[in-house]
């Protein structure tokens, strides 16, 4: 069963929020590694909150459940833990379950506490608890990530998100991103940043890809 194309998201969300005044909605955004999630997830809220009111949606990203590398030097290898960093087994699946139960559950009443959520400190290269506060004005966060329809390697967030779209960009678009991305981050060459696609980042992607069925709608490649 193929996923229906969700050509007008916004107005999707923004039903949403009219549906469920009285508690919290979250939807989460997948795609494949270089398919832009970060950025449709905040050109989406930015949309949203200029029709629904300044900080009413949120977006979040996952990266801030890497595990750190301390936690990666105490695998069997940790090496090879360390290059493959970013593949579904060197993410912390638990905790990121436990957040987006907590953004659930959370009072939305004026004055109730935040929830925390981390982020990741590229200038650490390890992710910062408690990095961003999602107070009870936020009525919709949106959280984007590569594995969040995945169920393996203790994924599981089955019932804990409203929806969950994928973004349908094609592989070889994305993995161009990523090659000019791998490039201006960090200096690569083209053959440089290549050999890191085929090590870690292709792998990474063809798991985000077999996802794809299970999306509650697909948001076409913009």
């Amino acid at each position: 069963m193929t996923s229906p194309t969700i050509t007008q998201p916004a107005a999707q969300l923004l039903a949403l929020l009219q549906a469920h005044p009285h508690r919290r909605i979250l939807v989460g955004i997948v795609g494949l590694p270089g398919s832009g999630k970060s950025t449709i997830a905040a050109q989406l809220a930015t949309e949203v909150n200029a029709q629904a009111g300044a900080g009413t949606v949120q977006a979040l990203g996952m990266d801030g459940f890497h595990l750190s590398r301390a936690a990666l030097a105490q695998m069997p290898d940790p090496a090879a833990a360390l290059a493959r960093r970013g593949a579904p087994w060197t993410f912390d699946p638990a905790s990121l379950a436990a957040r987006i139960s907590a953004l659930r559950q959370a009072s939305l009443q004026l004055g109730a506490a935040p929830v925390l959520w981390p982020e990741f400190e590229h200038s650490v290269g390890d992710p910062q608890e408690d990095a961003v506060a999602i107070g009870p004005a936020t009525r919709l966060v949106l959280v984007e990530g590569l594995y969040l329809l995945h169920r393996d390697h203790g994924w599981n967030l089955d019932g804990l998100l409203d929806a969950c779209w994928y973004l349908d960009v094609p592989m070889e678009v994305a993995m161009q991103r990523l090659v000019a991305r791998h490039q201006a981050a960090w200096g690569f060459t083209v053959a440089q940043a290549e050999a890191r696609l085929v090590l870690n980042d292709r792998l990474n992607a063809d798991t985000v890809a077999l996802t794809r069925g299970r999306a509650d709608g697909l948001l076409p490649n913009v």
